[in-house]
C-alpha cells in the first residue's frame, strides 16, 4: 500500500519537488497528492528565483526551463531589469533566475567594454545609484568647449553639455577651454626707457580662444605663453622711447605691441582683441625729478606771459602818446582823465595861470628841491 500526502499551492506561487533528496518535477498552483519519500519547496512567483541545487540540474526539466527567464551576465557586462517598463535593479556578472508567469521583465543587456553608452536607457535611471556607479559623468559649461581624450588620444570636440561614459579599464578626461572673452594683466612692470628712466607700467590684453586644438594641445599653458609674449613685446618698446614721448604716446606703443602678438598669439590658438597701457608709474626718485622739470616748465611759461604782458602795456603807452602828440583834443580828454583820478584823492585843487592843467598838476606834485 502506497502512502501519500496532501500538498496545497496557492495561486501566485510554484513548487520543486524532490524525490529522496533529488530533484524530480515542477507543481503549479492547486492540490496535490505526494508520496511520503517525497518533499516540496514552495516559491513566490513575484520574486526572484534562487535554485536550492545546481541551475543546471534543474533547467533538464523542460516545464521548469519555460516558466522561467534564465539571465546570464559576463564579466564585461551589465543588465538593467526593468519591470512593467519601470527601472528595478543592475545584475553584475553572475547567472539570474526570474518567473515568467506573473510579472512582465525586460532585460536590457549592456557591454561596459566600450565606452559609450549607446543602450535605450532613460536619463532619469542614471541618478539611481546602481546604474551611476558604472558611469563616468562629464559637464562641460555653456561658455566651455572640451576635447575628449581616450587613452591620451584627442577623439572628439564636445560642446556644452552633460557627458556620460561606462566605466572601464579606457582612461576618459576632459580638456576644457573658457571661450570666453577673457583679460590677461601685466602689472607693475619693471622697464627702462631709451634715456634710461625706470618706470613700472600696468598693461592689460584681452584675448579669446578661437582654435581649442592648438591652445589645449599644440601649446602648453597658453595663457602663460601670451603673458610671455606681452611682456617682452612691451619691454621691447618701451625701450627705443624717451620718457616724454612714451608718457606723450601711450596709444602709440599699445598699438605696436598689439600688432606684434597678433602672429605668436594666432599660433597658440587665441586672438587678441585689444591691449592697452593702464598706468605709467614713476619710482619715487623720477617723480621728484619730474615735479622739478614741471615746476620748472611752469615758472619759464609764466615768464614768458608776464613779459608779453609788459611789453603790450609799452606799446600801448608809446602808441597813446604818439596819438596825443598829433592830436590835442586827445590830449586834453587825457588831462580830463588825470584830473578824475587826482579828484578822487584830494578834497580840493586849485589852478591859476594859462599855463595848461597838465603841467600845472605835474608842479604840484613834483617833489622841489630845498
Amino acid at each position: 500500500m502506497i502512502r501519500l500526502k496532501k500538498v496545497r499551492i496557492n495561486k501566485g506561487k510554484v513548487a520543486l519537488v524532490f524525490r529522496n533528496g533529488d530533484y524530480d518535477r515542477v507543481l503549479t498552483s492547486g492540490t496535490h497528492w505526494l508520496r511520503m519519500s517525497e518533499n516540496c519547496m514552495q516559491f513566490n512567483l513575484a520574486e526572484a528565483f534562487m535554485p536550492p541545487i545546481a541551475s543546471e540540474l534543474l533547467l533538464t526539466d523542460e516545464k521548469l526551463k519555460a516558466m522561467l527567464h534564465v539571465i546570464e551576465v559576463k564579466d564585461s557586462q551589465l543588465v538593467v531589469v526593468l519591470e512593467g517598463g519601470l527601472f528595478r535593479k543592475v545584475l553584475k556578472t553572475g547567472k539570474y533566475f526570474f518567473w515568467n508567469t506573473i510579472k512582465n521583465y525586460e532585460f536590457i543587456t549592456i557591454d561596459r567594454s566600450k565606452i559609450y553608452i549607446t543602450e535605450k536607457l532613460e536619463k532619469t535611471w542614471f541618478s539611481n545609484l546602481e546604474l551611476f556607479q558604472h558611469i563616468r559623468e562629464f559637464q562641460v559649461a555653456v561658455h566651455e568647449k572640451a576635447l575628449l581624450m581616450v587613452d591620451d588620444v584627442k577623439t572628439k570636440t564636445l560642446d556644452a553639455g552633460v557627458y556620460r561614459f561606462w566605466k572601464n579599464n579606457t582612461e576618459i578626461k576632459l580638456l576644457k577651454a573658457d571661450m570666453r572673452v577673457q583679460q590677461l594683466e601685466i602689472s607693475g612692470q619693471e622697464l627702462l626707457t631709451k634715456d634710461k628712466a625706470a618706470i613700472r607700467i600696468n598693461f592689460y590684453t584681452q584675448y579669446q580662444i578661437v582654435d581649442v586644438d592648438k591652445a589645449l594641445l599644440d601649446n602648453k599653458d597658453y595663457d602663460k605663453q601670451l603673458y610671455i609674449a606681452m611682456q617682452l613685446a612691451l619691454r621691447a618698446y618701451v625701450g627705443t622711447y624717451m620718457l616724454d614721448d612714451l608718457l606723450d604716446q601711450k596709444e602709440t606703443i599699445a598699438t605696436a605691441v598689439f600688432n606684434e602678438v597678433v602672429t605668436d598669439a594666432a599660433k597658440l590658438g587665441v586672438k587678441v582683441i585689444n591691449c592697452g597701457i593702464r598706468d605709467v608709474i614713476l619710482t619715487g626718485e623720477m617723480k621728484e625729478i619730474m615735479n622739478q622739470v614741471l615746476v620748472a616748465q611752469k615758472k619759464a611759461q609764466a615768464n614768458v606771459i608776464t613779459r608779453r604782458e609788459e611789453t603790450a602795456a609799452t606799446r600801448g603807452l608809446l602808441n597813446t602818446a604818439k596819438l596825443m602828440e598829433e592830436n590835442t583834443m586827445l590830449f586834453k580828454l587825457k588831462e580830463m582823465e588825470y584830473v578824475e583820478k587826482i579828484a578822487d584823492k584830494i578834497g580840493e585843487i586849485t589852478l591859476t595861470g594859462n599855463n595848461g592843467m597838465v603841467k600845472q598838476l605835474m608842479g604840484l606834485f613834483s617833489v622841489q628841491d630845498n
